[in-house]
């Protein structure tokens, strides 16, 4: 079973990726595909205004794009800024529409015309603001993303970087509504224009065609599809000479490696920058179990520091450290020391030093001794969330979060509390807001995610920069990140990482920037923050006003001339 929950907020359990499953799943909603257009996308410098216009029923057998425009105010920095939004979905496909070939007439056996098979095409939901009355090409534009695969945008637009954000408890579960929506002090919408993407078949989005799964659940179909929808939205909104950002969460940062390959070598899009929260490159990195990995101790060496700073916080440590960073430091030395060159060894290591080891990872976690040794000096993530706190089971996606466990027997926990904890909040908040406030998603279905029908679905198989499709082994990403950089040597890439996130681990990531295949003279494109939070950080108060300024210091620093 995966350790994770079906309403989890953004990765992708890294034990379904190693599987590499492929039986597709249909998605298409044919109700929601005849549903009608409310306004064309805005072309070149166009103006949103609040009003909509009405295009009539839509082709019955193809998606079509659609538009809803509003304006809105909000205080963010201490001022009462106007902005105009876009919300809508926006058709791409697998070929350019002008290089398609156009329908033809099927007869079918009745002998009518009947609807001809139409190509793979995804209709994806977003939501652009954008600063001020009139548009200005000149500012930054920020595309941001969440993860999954098969997560909507919804987490980091309420939570993280739109102009409004959802209240929640900082490591509790949420009272039940009302919900509380604020003006977001943290937003980055004074540095940026900023557009909210949803991945195919997720949020209000769809799928038609034949093979449609196929055609867009996968790494690199992902990919290609991301990167269509962005240089459509380029043009619709004469936006080309705009310093251009990408920013993912979770697999959203595996997603933005790829992407930033497919834009710099296919469409001749240099970035600016590349923001990656929680990040996730190499999923060897991922501690999954020596059933699933065997032989892979580098990704327990790399889960260490954060097992400790999570021990650390629930205040399980034999001894307890009066501050986290100091500890840390400590036990990163060990990690990537004394303890991988412990497990290097395998059966052939000594008792007694097998004994030691136990020990100090028992000091470093407050896990027993005995569940130690029996796990052969192995912990995976599971085992530490299932077994650190007794009766209660930690988060996985934020270890700050408990709640009791479900099966005191289990290996490892069938939910996780920090998804129980807030999803409600803000799937609810989200519904209302962009109903209520953008004027948008009336008559339609919102899917905060779609893990079930795209986990099954999604396509591991990977074509690295001047690689082999499908090559064997976990995922890794990090070539097409490392040809980007090297193809545009002014692309600046920034890396957050929470140190209570079981999902994505903040030492792996770092480790990864430190082994990018890039010469030395890049080496200081790359940069990383750390925060006292989990895999969403901005759910942390502190870490919230920290990431944003971060982030808004890296954008002012990468697009000046």
């Amino acid at each position: 079973m995966s350790r994770m929950s079906p309403i989890a907020p953004d990765v992708f359990p890294a034990v379904i990726l190693a599987a590499f499953i492929a039986s597709p799943v249909c998605l298409a909603n044919p109700a929601a595909a005849t549903a009608t257009a409310t306004a064309t996308a805005p072309g070149a410098g166009a103006t949103p205004s609040d009003s909509a216009e009405d295009k009539g029923p839509a082709d019955p057998r193809h998606l079509h794009d659609e538009t809803a425009l509003s304006s809105g105010t909000a205080v963010i920095g201490g001022k009462t800024l106007g902005y105009r939004t876009e919300a809508g979905i926006l058709v791409v496909y697998v070929q350019d529409p002008m290089d398609r070939d156009p329908p033809q007439p099927d007869k079918g056996a009745g002998g009518g015309d009947q609807p001809p098979p139409a190509e793979p095409e995804a209709g994806m939901s977003y939501y652009a603001y954008f600063l001020g009355k009139e548009p200005d090409p000149s500012r930054p534009i920020t595309f941001i993303y969440n993860g999954g695969p098969g997560s909507s945008t919804m987490w980091l637009h309420m939570g993280a970087f739109g102009p409004k954000r959802v209240m929640t408890l900082e490591d509790s579960h949420s009272l039940p509504a009302p919900y509380r929506l604020v003006d977001n002090a943290g937003s980055l919408l004074p540095e940026s224009d900023l557009v909210f993407i949803d991945a195919p078949g997720t949020g209000f989005g769809h799928l038609r065609g034949k093979d449609k799964e196929k055609a867009f659940w996968g790494v690199d179909q992902d990919a290609h599809a991301f990167a269509n929808f962005i240089v459509a939205f380029l043009s619709r909104h004469g936006r080309w000479n705009s310093p251009k950002y990408l920013l993912g969460e979770s697999y959203g940062t595996t997603r933005s490696a790829v992407l930033a390959y497919v834009l710099q070598e296919e469409k001749n899009v240099d970035l600016n920058g590349v923001i990656l929260v929680s990040q996730v490159l190499s999923f060897g990195n991922l501690p999954d179990g020596p059933d699933v990995n065997p032989g892979a101790d580098q990704a327990y060496a790399l889960a260490l520091p954060t097992y400790a700073a999570t021990a650390w916080y629930h205040k399980r440590l034999p001894n307890q450290a009066a501050d986290l960073e100091p500890f840390i430091h400590e036990v990163e030395d060990y990690a990537l020391g004394e303890y991988l060159s412990a497990l290097a060894q395998g059966a052939t290591l000594a008792p007694e030093r097998r004994a030691a080891v136990a020990a100090k990872l028992h000091e470093y976690t407050g896990l027993p001794q005995d569940l130690i040794l029996r796990a052969d000096l192995r912990i995976t993530g599971g085992v530490f969330e299932q077994h650190l706190l007794g009766d209660r089971t930690t988060g996985r996606i934020d270890s700050r979060f408990a709640g009791p466990t479900i099966d005191l027997l289990a290996k490892e926990p069938s939910y996780d509390p920090q998804a129980a904890a807030i999803s409600s909040a803000f799937v609810s908040t989200f519904n209302d807001y962009v109903r209520r406030e953008l004027h948008f998603g009336d008559g339609k279905t919102f899917k905060p995610n779609n893990y079930a029908g795209i986990g099954d679905s999604w396509d591991l198989r990977h074509k690295p920069p001047n690689g082999t499709t499908g090559f064997p082994g976990p995922l890794n990403v990090m070539p097409d990140l490392a040809f980007a950089m090297k193809a545009n040597p002014h692309l600046k890439v920034q890396l957050h990482g929470g140190y209570f996130d079981l999902a994505t681990l903040y030492y792996a990531a770092e480790f990864e920037f430190k082994h990018m295949p890039i010469p030395p003279e890049l080496m200081p494109n790359l940069e990383t923050r750390r925060y006292q939070s989990g895999h969403m950080i901005y759910l942390h108060d502190a870490s919230r006003t920290q990431i944003h300024d971060n982030i808004a210091d890296f954008i002012h620093r990468t697009h000046k001339p």
